[in-house]
């Protein structure tokens, strides 16, 4: 029989995974006061795990309400957690906090069971009219759910996105401007001399010009990120359409050298349009990166199929993707490139998530840039 001191850890120590996981979600969707709490309940877990454990045992006889007053503590740490949390005993589900006893308006067992709870291989569940992603703690024979509220991180992701849009473009466009404005200024001001110098009047115009050129392109490169119609899905030989991207890479780059791997007959389902929009944007990025690095460029392209999805791997052998700049790359108007506006990378990422996939970072070096669809 297992003493109440190793029960009390095992609860715990439940705990502690519990929060393990709120603070690992927390810091991908960057809900930082989510974080903060936490890892204050980690620690404080934590400290209570040691302190169980280090405690001597007890007589039968009842000369302290330590155990007690600690079980009532961990009562009211779970039952005040915003995260609904259920336990599975084979096809039994019982609400064990508060925020799981409001959703399913129930004070133990959950009646019926909503399947996706029964399967362990489930990762979503829809309930109430709402998306929740549900994350599984192994225990035994038992397992403990949390449902974490999907739609309120993504309208979180979404204000932050927003947000950082606004700062960027905010920045990009005041850059932009303030050059304008001194020219506009020295324009005037040649006019207005006495001694007027034609040439100088004719090198401050084209020089404003060449800037307003700049700034509309920036505009129009926003427009478009903006714009993104949703994907006309149909059916897509991808073989024939990385056969159409290796002729234009040719005839586009013709001292870069490209390698394609792709299987005969590969079919996929998506709007091609797009799809060919965003593979052509990570092969220009992957073209200025090796062109700038080496006088061998290469890329390589690879089309496979991984699980139910199409995946596109675009390698290139240039100095590989800084630590500081693999978290950054994808962000809209972020370049390390002169003559770039920092579009082509965002948008190939909002492409794919329009279908339902995503862009990553496989690895830094040699940089290795994976769509997903």
């Amino acid at each position: 029989m297992v003493s109440r001191p190793t029960r009390a850890a095992l609860v715990l120590a439940l705990s502690l995974a519990l929060a393990g996981g709120a603070a690992g979600a927390a810091w991908s969707y960057g809900l930082w006061l989510t974080l903060v709490g936490a890892l204050l309940a980690m620690g404080w877990f934590a400290m209570l795990i040691v302190s169980t454990m280090r405690r001597p045992p007890l007589s039968a006889s009842p000369t302290t309400g330590e155990p007690e007053r600690d079980a009532a503590l961990q009562r009211l740490l779970l039952d005040a957690s915003p995260t609904a949390l259920l336990r599975i005993d084979g096809g039994v589900v019982r609400a064990l906090n508060r925020a799981a006893r409001r959703m399913f308006d129930t004070d133990d067992r959950v009646l019926p069971p909503p399947p996706p709870l029964l399967d362990p291989d489930a990762t979503h569940l829809r309930h109430a009219g709402r998306s929740w992603r549900v994350d599984r703690v192994e225990v035994g024979t038992q397992s403990v759910v949390a449902l974490i509220d999907v739609e309120s991180e993504e309208r979180t992701a979404e204000a932050r996105a927003s947000a950082e849009m606004i700062q960027v473009l905010g920045h990009e466009m005041l850059n932009g401007l303030m050059p304008i404005v001194a020219l506009a200024e020295s324009g005037v001001t040649a006019a207005l001399a006495e001694e007027r110098d034609p040439a100088l009047l004719v090198e401050i115009l084209n020089t404003l010009a060449r800037r307003a050129e700049g700034l509309q392109r920036f505009t129009e490169a926003y427009r478009s990120l903006a714009r993104l119609p949703p994907p006309m899905r149909q059916e897509v030989g991808v073989t024939e359409l990385v056969e159409d991207l290796a002729r234009l890479f040719a005839s586009r780059w013709p001292d870069v050298t490209l390698t394609v791997n792709v299987a005969e007959d590969m079919r996929g389902i998506f709007d091609r349009d797009q799809v060919n929009q965003a593979i052509w944007a990570l092969l220009q990025n992957a073209v200025e990166a090796a062109v700038e690095a080496t006088a061998a460029p290469h890329v390589h392209l690879l089309a496979l199929r991984e699980d139910d999805a199409l995946a596109i791997h675009v390698v290139d052998n240039g100095p590989g993707v800084p630590p500081d700049r693999a978290s950054t790359m994808f962000r809209p108007f972020v370049t390390t490139k002169p003559a770039g506006t920092g579009i082509g990378l965002s948008l190939a990422r909002q492409i794919a998530q329009a279908h339902g996939g995503s862009v990553e970072l496989v690895s830094r070096s040699p940089t290795t840039i994976r769509l997903r669809i």
